[in-house]
């Protein structure tokens, strides 16, 4: 695999860089503080540390996702070729999905006892699935359920992630010979870059990302990856 030094790969790498440093000594410094190294603590000076570690561990996500991103936009990442049953896959993520909860939105898993096999990157793919389901739930503004559904053709496996009438429309877009009519936003707010590093995910394994078609925004994304070919 070629790297490709794009500047947006180049001006990731250097972010990162100078980032990564700072942040591991403001997080260990409120860790000390936390465990009262430097005296005893109020319990309104805790609530304060506890929540400027909280945003810290947040910095320290992004900062994780912003390396991720430049690799794979500099195609540095070299991607495992493992068996991976891709529905199987989807049910272990969502096992440990709890975004909504606490909002009354739920995550329902639908797929097939068929094993769907792909050949790529569990690891990768595990957190493109994590970082669209994620989305989904975060986005639902009401209590409701989020269908995460693994299909497959004679080809694809198809992953669609979306209340009822989401599924539909990402449905109908995927019966489509192309995903381009509903392309995917990843650059919504509040969502870190897991959406980005998703999209590039499934590109690196020769799939296709989407949402649902139409003029108002919708938590939901369709993943179209290809079977393993036997032989």
């Amino acid at each position: 695999m070629t790297a490709v030094h794009s500047p947006f790969a180049r001006t990731m790498s250097l972010t990162v860089h100078e980032l990564r440093t700072p942040v591991t000594v403001v997080a260990g410094y409120l860790r000390m503080l936390l465990k009262e190294q430097g005296g005893p603590l109020t319990e309104k000076q805790r609530k304060m540390l506890e929540e400027a570690e909280r945003s810290c561990a947040r910095i320290s996500t992004l900062v994780s996702e912003m390396s991720d991103l430049g690799k794979l936009e500099s195609s540095e990442i070299a991607l495992a070729r493992q068996d991976v049953d891709l529905c199987q896959l989807l049910t272990a993520v969502a096992s440990n999905m709890h975004e909504g909860e606490d909002r009354g939105v739920r995550l329902d898993v639908q797929g097939t006892d068929t094993p769907l096999v792909v050949t790529g990157d569990r690891t990768r793919l595990e957190a493109a699935l994590r970082g669209l389901m994620h989305a989904a739930l975060r986005e639902r503004g009401e209590p409701g359920v989020i269908v995460a559904r693994c299909a497959s053709n004679a080809t694809s496996v198809v992953i669609t992630i979306g209340d009822d009438e989401t599924q539909r429309m990402l449905a109908d877009a995927s019966a489509g010979s192309s995903a381009e009519s509903a392309p995917f936003d990843e650059w919504r707010g509040g969502l870190g870059l897991s959406l980005p590093v998703a999209r590039r995910i499934v590109a690196a394994h020769g799939g296709a990302l989407w949402g649902a078609p139409g003029d108002r925004p919708r938590a939901g994304s369709a993943v179209r990856l290809p079977l393993k070919t036997q032989g």
